[in-house]
């Protein structure tokens, strides 16, 4: 861990460390989150003392599981509407809710040093193009709107293949299954430049902002390794890890 995140967590286990007993959290993740959340993980757990224990997927079916009972202690959503719903039906903790990430789409390509414009998908032989499942996958639904004011929903019609989630999304492009992809920014980044690839970042005003929300499940209400968790995902710790990830925090 760098030097200035120790010096960070040093700082942070002063404010949290009267709360640590070492207790143990399962954190229910967003797929597009896994790599910013496996720096968090090791992270939280020596400022505190806690484990956590992470469950990815999808943010639709994360709301499904956490309805019919799922283990989970914290939700770690990639979109604000389904943290708040839980709330409203009594399944997260009113008022623990709160932007921890806003997320940013690209247009990617496995291939590197190539020049990606979105014109390139209105090549009739160009290949198919991997979106995540629109109806579970808030980075779908930014995706499909993205396509639709692009004026290429007709074009890409019957080109598009469908992905669990973002990750498995992403795995199509890089495996060579899909020719281009619209995945989230974080998973083909670093410090703000790409890493890997060749990619277009969407313009935000394509689609509909992709705010990340976390909440505290009701189940963990008095879970004190849970509520230490959401404090430190407030900390300037966790932003900082987060916004090197390739997200911004409100």
């Amino acid at each position: 861990m760098p030097k200035t995140l120790r010096s960070l967590c040093a700082a942070l286990l002063l404010l949290i460390a009267p709360f640590a007993t070492g207790g143990e959290i399962t954190v229910a993740v967003a797929s597009n989150f896994i790599k910013p959340i496996e720096a968090l993980a090791p992270a939280f757990s020596e400022a505190t003392g806690h484990r956590v224990r992470l469950s990815t997927g999808s943010t639709g079916k994360f709301y499904a599981q956490i309805q019919r009972g799922a283990p989970f202690d914290v939700f770690l959503s990639a979109d604000e509407a389904r943290p708040a719903r839980l709330e409203d039906e009594g399944f997260a903790v009113q008022g623990s809710r709160f932007i921890y990430a806003i997320g940013r789409l690209v247009l990617w390509q496995a291939e590197t040093n190539r020049d990606i414009r979105p014109d390139v998908l209105r090549i009739a032989d160009g290949g198919r193009v991997a979106v995540a499942n629109p109806v579970t996958a808030p980075y779908g639904t930014a995706a499909a709107a993205a396509i639709e004011n692009l004026g290429l929903s007709a074009t890409l019609a019957s080109r598009l293949v469908q992905g669990e989630n973002i990750g498995q999304t992403f795995q199509f492009v890089a495996t060579g299954n899909a020719a281009f992809g619209f995945v989230a920014w974080s998973q083909v980044s670093q410090n703000g430049a790409l890493i890997r690839g060749s990619g277009w970042l969407v313009p935000a005003d394509l689609h509909p902002p992709i705010r990340q929300a976390a909440t505290l499940l009701s189940r963990s209400k008095d879970k004190p390794a849970a509520r230490d968790f959401m404090v430190f995902l407030k900390s300037e710790t966790a932003r900082q890890i987060i916004r090197q990830h390739g997200y911004d925090t409100e």
